[in-house]
């Protein structure tokens, strides 16, 4: 009996020491790992939370950059709301235009591309794939310049085209009608992530699906409607959103080329904010702005995780 006292004792002992261990194990892990994270948590309170939560703050007062913080309710926003800026709904309605023609425009060449370097018999996929995605890392600046030039009425290479057709040449970002189309055909110039994206779905689709429509009888149609169209829908519905966001922030085409011309046709939101608070120096209405742009984009964002359920398929159970 007092060996096997003993024995149990010493078991007990052996369990509280391995529990022991474990917990001092488990301890160190928590912290190196807090710690490993810390750079990226502080990064996140420092310049995108704090950053967030005093723009809040300073869109319910008057600051301008130099003078005391005033508060002033909710004035700023009655303001852009009541129509006394009258750039407020100026730039909300040219964005909307600029992201209703983008985005189905960029996704549906994006998807055509893809597709089509997608495809076996092409040679030379490599390349090519490379030729279409380097306009989108080259920088912005630098393709404003060159879509600048191409879009110059009088020495622009698409007008000196378009003469030598015998066809009718346009005033492109110069006329109010077509500024904002024009800019919609510079942004295809950078659909190249969004092919990227959009291919390395199309490779995930598994060949079985594709055989079993060919035993069935089903031609290539009956392949792209039935397999590829279903299988892409969450590659499409990610980059939908991504897109429309990408489309509500358009900044740089405004900025460089158009400044917000002619006559304020390409005021995009985004621009409207920056003119605002580096311009006029009104941080407080700039803050009020950017806060609708950001209430803006939550609402279309909830609205397409809504609508996605009746038409995004997922392979891990229904829609």
């Amino acid at each position: 009996m007092i060996l096997k006292h003993t024995k149990k004792g010493a078991t007990v002992e052996k369990l509280k020491h391995k529990i022991k261990t474990g917990s001092s194990i488990h301890k160190r892990e928590t912290y190196f790992g807090v710690l490993f994270a810390l750079p990226v948590i502080l990064g996140l309170i420092i310049f995108t939370i704090g950053p967030m939560i005093a723009s809040l703050v300073l869109s319910f007062t008057n600051y301008r950059g130099t003078n005391a913080i005033e508060f002033i309710g909710f004035h700023n926003y009655i303001r852009l709301f009541n129509g006394e800026d009258v750039f407020f709904y100026k730039s909300l309605k040219v964005t909307f235009y600029y992201v209703i023609l983008s985005v189905p425009l960029s996704l549906l060449s994006a998807f055509l591309v893809a597709l089509l370097l997608n495809q076996d018999v092409i040679k030379g996929k490599a390349l090519f794939r490379t030729i279409y995605y380097l306009p989108s890392i080259i920088p912005a600046v630098a393709t404003s310049m060159i879509w600048m030039w191409l879009f110059n009425p009088d020495l622009g290479l698409i007008n000196a085209a378009l003469s030598f057709l015998r066809l009718p040449t346009s005033n492109w970002i110069y006329a109010e009608k077509t500024v904002i189309p024009s800019l919609v055909i510079m942004s295809l110039w950078s659909v190249g992530s969004t092919m990227v994206i959009f291919l390395a779905g199309l490779q995930s689709v598994p060949r079985s699906l594709y055989e079993a429509v060919v035993v069935d009888g089903g031609n290539v149609l009956h392949k792209f409607w039935y397999v590829t169209v279903p299988m892409m829908t969450p590659i499409i519905f990610f980059n939908l959103i991504m897109g429309c966001i990408g489309a509500f922030q358009a900044f740089t085409a405004a900025f460089i080329i158009t400044e917000g011309g002619p006559n304020n046709a390409s005021l995009f939101y985004n621009y409207y904010l920056y003119r605002e608070a580096f311009q006029f120096g009104q941080m407080g209405h700039a803050s009020a702005i950017a806060w609708i742009l950001f209430v803006i984009l939550v609402s279309i964002t909830a609205v397409f995780f809504k609508w996605q359920k009746s038409w995004v398929y997922y392979e891990s159970g229904g829609q």
